[in-house]
């Protein structure tokens, strides 16, 4: 299981090459503040300085150090840390048994260990200016030494409070940001250092730590600094988690000092020190703390960590080999023969198109309605429902039918219902149903022209290779489409005025209902008569109700008598009077004429038995009549739209393009290729080999039975 560790080593080099972090690799992640003795941990988990010193902020960007051991009787680098084979040989090429090597210094082998102290520096000055600002671009370094053990270390820069010099009002947030962003990979290990001379409950290490591992699964406690503490105290509480516990442990090391370093002390001198101080102070937790405990312990945790992250981490890079070989694919190929390509995506859009709306398409939306599915809904839900909110006698009033009967009679009384008033009356109803038909029309031209958009986008992706060709599509379409519109608009506004030209009250659902209605008002006459007093004669009754009161009438309106006539009309007026609701005039002073013209119109009166009988008949024969021609409208629009507009968009579609567009002078200019799609290509072309080298190194692992 030990050589778990190279095989994540392997697949960091793998991402690297590719500048990618799209996978999180199991790695330990030290945490800690300012001057906690984050660096000493390191450089002693190394055995070399090699990490900046200084005053205030010196780590200013992320480090992530990879350890690997060689084995001491063999110095050799391994095929991929070398030169190619020649006659079966390895060439050696490194003196000294240690050596190190920057990413972004390609092949650069470092023995000097000062060497490679001075490229942190620059690398973090290049990158983070010397302002003392930070950066999250990490540098990558590699060790490579018999005297380490394989782990995967990220250094970060220590948690502050208060900006120093020119560094940003934000430095603390930016540095939290920064932490937060590593350690909450679920694949890392934490290793939070704190100072044995502070207070352990106010560690911002641990806090920060639990903020993102509450349950303290994968945070490691390092106490340093142990020998710096007040005298008559000691850490034995803190080492045994008394103070406060740590699932994976807590371990106590000794730091050099400033004086050690500036003395040039060696780290295996103090690794030493330490041994002596841990048998000294603490003689009966010796041998589980100190600098090696803690090599071996970060060995073992990571080693167990990466057994654990495998299988996940296996799936992700499928999962993502699978996502940039189809990104890879919709870049396509460079083309070769252009005239075959550009039929050959014009075809395939049609399709789309065509399939979108019959709902046949290989990509189907599951956020909304889309396509034909969406058309439907215009249809049947939008419409339908607008249609059935229409009100049959809307923006009608009694005295709109009253007038409306008056001036169809002309001067005349009338002794029947006047039909034309009820086609006046009805026709004006039915005009309303032609706004809702033409939003119809709009609504689903809209949607027509949504349809492009997502073909664009999720069904012929090919298209974003060649933004030219993409627009003149869109071009063509949006004008086929806007061609069919106002012939799509022009049908149906005359549907609505076919149903206006020609009143049909024979039809027969008409005819059914005016004999119900019919049968309603006899049935009222005859419960009026049973409520006549038993003194009147029924039959009597009958006859004034019906034929005698048309003779009656017809007597009063003869020109020989007016005077029964104006009798009548006298009564009458006493008995409106009362039901008049408006300011008579000023009686006129004797000897002055009257302009009728100036006599006011009463503004609201209660009708007579009468017309409120009349306009209820009207009233009834525009509902049912306009409910038979909302039906009418509400079949033949969907019906029209899809005729004049949809079925022919999908019939013309592919013939229109090609006729504008399969033209052998616009070749050239249609199919040429955006200027980042061949690096898009090429990347996503390297990102795919790098993640079928991961997958291909993950299964040696099974191979070799080490998972």
């Amino acid at each position: 299981m030990e050589a778990l560790i190279p095989v994540i080593n392997k697949l960091q080099d793998v991402f690297n090459t590719v500048g990618a972090d799209i996978i999180q690799l199991p790695q330990i992640v030290v945490v800690g503040t300012q001057s906690s003795g984050k660096s000493s941990v390191l450089e002693s988990l190394v055995g070399r300085d090699i990490l900046p010193r200084g005053t205030g902020i010196v780590t200013r960007r992320p480090l992530i150090l990879q350890l690997v051991h060689i084995d001491p009787e063999d110095r050799r680098k391994t095929s991929e840390e070398n030169e190619p084979k020649k006659n079966g040989r390895l060439y050696r090429g490194i003196d000294g048994e240690e050596w190190g090597k920057f990413l972004h210094t390609k092949n650069k082998i470092y023995t000097e260990f000062e060497e490679i102290r001075q490229e942190i520096e620059a690398e973090t000055e290049r990158m983070s200016g010397n302002n003392k600002g930070i950066s999250d671009e990490p540098i990558h370094l590699k060790i490579f030494s018999p005297h380490v053990v394989n782990l995967t270390l990220v250094d970060l820069p220590g948690i502050t409070k208060v900006p120093v010099g020119d560094q940003p009002n934000d430095i603390e947030i930016q540095i939290k940001e920064l932490i937060v962003k590593y350690i909450s990979n679920p694949n890392s290990i934490i290793l939070a250092v704190t100072a044995a001379n502070t207070d352990m409950a106010t560690s911002e290490a641990l806090k920060v730590a639990r903020e993102v591992d509450p349950d303290g699964r994968r945070t490691l406690a390092v106490v340093t600094k142990l020998d710096l503490m007040d005298a008559g105290t000691d850490a034995m509480d803190i080492l045994m988690g008394r103070v406060i516990p740590v699932k994976l442990g807590i371990i106590g090391v000794v730091n050099r000092s400033q004086l050690d370093i500036n003395q040039k002390k060696s780290v295996a001198d103090s690794i030493r020190d330490e041994y002596a101080f841990l048998q000294k102070k603490y003689p009966s937790l010796a041998n589980r703390n100190g600098t090696k405990y803690l090599a071996r312990t970060l060995n073992r945790l990571l080693m167990h960590h990466i057994r654990d992250c495998l299988p996940e981490l296996k799936t992700r890079i499928n999962v993502l080999a699978a996502q940039y070989q189809s990104l890879l694919n919709s870049y396509g190929e460079p083309v070769d023969d252009k005239s075959a390509t550009l039929l050959q995506l014009i075809t395939k859009f049609a399709a789309e198109y065509c399939n979108t709306i019959e709902g046949t398409a290989k990509y189907i939306e599951t956020a909304e309605l889309c396509g034909g599915a969406r058309i439907c809904y215009i249809f049947h839900e939008t419409f339908g429902r607008t249609l059935e909110s229409v009100d049959p006698l809307g923006g009608l009033t009694t005295i709109d039918v009253l007038t409306a009967i008056r001036n169809a009679t002309g001067p005349r009384p009338a002794l029947f219902v006047p039909e034309v008033s009820f086609e006046l009356l009805v026709k004006r109803q039915v005009k309303r149903l032609e706004e809702p038909s033409l939003r119809c029309v709009e609504l689903v031209h809209e949607e027509m022209q949504r349809i492009i958009q997502h073909c664009s986008n999720y069904s012929t992706q090919e298209l974003l290779r060649f933004p030219k060709l993409h627009d003149a599509i869109v071009e063509v379409v949006t004008s086929l489409l806007r061609k069919r519109l106002p012939v799509t608009n022009e049908m149906v506004h005359n549907l609505v005025a076919i149903e206006l030209a020609y009143i049909n009250t024979k039809h027969p659902d008409f005819a059914d209902a005016c004999g119900l209605m019919n049968n309603n008002i006899e049935e009222q006459r005859r419960n009026r008569m049973r409520d006549l007093p038993s003194a009147v004669p029924r039959d009597k009754a009958a006859a004034g109700g019906s034929q005698g009161s048309a003779v009656s009438e017809q007597t009063d309106g003869g020109t020989g008598n007016w005077r029964g006539m104006l009798k009548k009309g006298e009564d009458g007026a006493l008995g409106d009077r009362a039901m008049l609701q408006t300011t008579l005039p000023v009686s006129p002073q004797k000897g002055h004429a009257v302009n009728l013209l100036d006599v006011p119109v009463p503004v609201s009166r209660k009708l007579s038995a009468r017309e409120q009988r009349d306009c209820e008949v009207i009233e009834r024969l525009i509902k049912s009549y306009f409910l038979i021609v909302r039906k009418n409208i509400q079949d033949s629009v969907p019906k029209a739209v899809m005729h004049f507009l949809v079925n022919h968009v999908k019939d013309c579609l592919q013939s229109e393009l090609v006729g504008q567009l399969y033209k052998t002078a616009l070749l050239n200019d249609l199919l040429t290729e955006s200027e980042d799609m061949a690096q898009r290509r090429n990347e996503a072309a390297d990102m795919l080999k790098a993640l079928q080298k991961a997958s291909q190194v993950i299964a040696e692992i099974r191979e070799t039975h080490l998972w």
